[in-house]
């Protein structure tokens, strides 16, 4: 039975339709590909905003209004840095899969109420900013570098006490987030 099935879904897919005309069948692949060309890039957007971010999943109230307060979310230039700039790839199609993979984890551990009480999320607070932490070193803090510049020039006018610090960085030899931890969220205290 199952084999039969399988074979005649098989043939009816790879089989030309009876029914509608070649053209018929390319203006309906046009149609649905723009709509879900159009529909993924829509929920990127959508999905993409502190606001989203910040209300969405009750569970990140806490990490919303701490960033609202840091240098990333208000400083003296104006300039922010929303949820999206640091903690999603930039590119396609990268970024549909780590939506799509971090949409889940927080939809189960949303559901699960893993870090459902601001009690309950203090005691997560170290292994999620782990998690992180470990993802910025794997991709060399990408986001970071995306907004700062880290060049021989721009270390030349830093502080003679950082310099050594920022050149061993250019140099391969670490990476942001090894020193600059806490910047955008409050760092755990274990």
């Amino acid at each position: 039975m199952a084999d039969g099935f399988i074979r005649r879904t098989w043939r009816g897919l790879t089989s030309p339709s009876a029914r509608w005309s070649v053209l018929a069948l390319l203006i309906v692949g046009v149609i649905v590909g723009f709509v879900a060309t159009a529909g993924t890039q829509v929920m990127v957007h959508l999905t993409g905003t502190d606001h989203f971010c910040g209300t969405a999943c009750h569970s990140m109230q806490w990490v919303a209004a701490e960033h609202k307060k840091s240098v990333h979310g208000a400083n003296r230039t104006g300039v922010k840095a929303g949820c999206h700039d640091c903690h999603i790839p930039p590119n396609y199609p990268e970024v549909l899969f780590y939506k799509a993979k971090a949409g889940i984890k927080d939809a189960i551990g949303e559901m699960r109420g893993v870090i459902s009480t601001e009690e309950k999320f203090k005691k997560e607070r170290l292994r999620m900013a782990n998690h992180v932490w470990e993802e910025f070193k794997g991709n060399d803090s990408r986001a970071c570098r995306a907004c700062h510049q880290f060049s021989k020039e721009v270390i030349a006018k830093q502080k003679e006490e950082v310099r050594p610090i920022h050149e061993a960085v250019l140099a391969g030899n670490g990476t942001c987030v090894d020193c600059h931890k806490g910047v955008a969220h409050t760092a755990p205290t274990e």
